[in-house]
């Protein structure tokens, strides 16, 4: 086995889509790859200084779409492009925006599931940013992205993930066994 220094190399990393309200009420968007679910109804996200964080500090209140092949170009966009140089941002991603149900903060509706999310604790914070945990206070899904059963079907909304090694997104493939079952069949 060939041996690396340490990097950021937990995979897969979901590409997080955060959205915030500016103090003017205009909808802003950033990409996050470091996040993931916290406890049972709460998500941690490191956060660097970006234009997002200052918009967090007025009102704690956002939302997390997950980008999907269909909005990828956008959401690598909005990754690498500040609202505080653009602030046209937004407009050039050609996301559709309303208010969120339960917060006050942007939903980009071509995003397949939101959470609606209000910042708990911040850890670590300095001028460089810090880790947040947050509450989950409501999920949105398009009906579209729903299984029979009613509940999300991951497959169908073709969410990517980002490839930290080579710096790439990859698209989540197919179903290939089911969790705390397939195990049993070693017991």
């Amino acid at each position: 086995m060939k041996s690396f220094a340490p990097k950021p190399w937990v995979m897969p990393q979901p590409v997080l889509i955060i959205g915030t309200y500016n103090e003017n009420g205009v909808a802003n968007a950033m990409n996050a790859a470091w996040g993931g679910q916290w406890d049972m109804k709460e998500i941690m996200i490191s956060m660097g200084k970006h234009a997002t964080t200052d918009n967090l500090k007025r009102n704690g209140e956002f939302t997390v779409a997950f980008a999907t092949r269909k909005t990828m170009v956008a959401s690598d966009f909005v990754g690498i492009v500040s609202a505080k140089n653009n602030p046209d941002k937004m407009e050039k991603t050609g996301w559709n925006i309303k208010k969120a149900t339960m917060v006050d903060a942007p939903v980009f509706t071509d995003f397949p599931m939101t959470l609606e999310c209000r910042i708990k604790e911040k850890y670590d914070e300095s001028d460089t940013g810090y880790y947040l945990v947050a509450e989950i206070v409501n999920i949105l899904v398009d009906e579209k992205y729903l299984a029979e059963d009613g509940n999300p079907d991951i497959e169908k909304m073709e969410l990517v993930v980002f490839d930290p090694v080579h710096h790439g997104y990859i698209q989540l493939g197919h179903e290939v066994g089911q969790a705390f079952s397939d195990g049993k069949a070693l017991k």
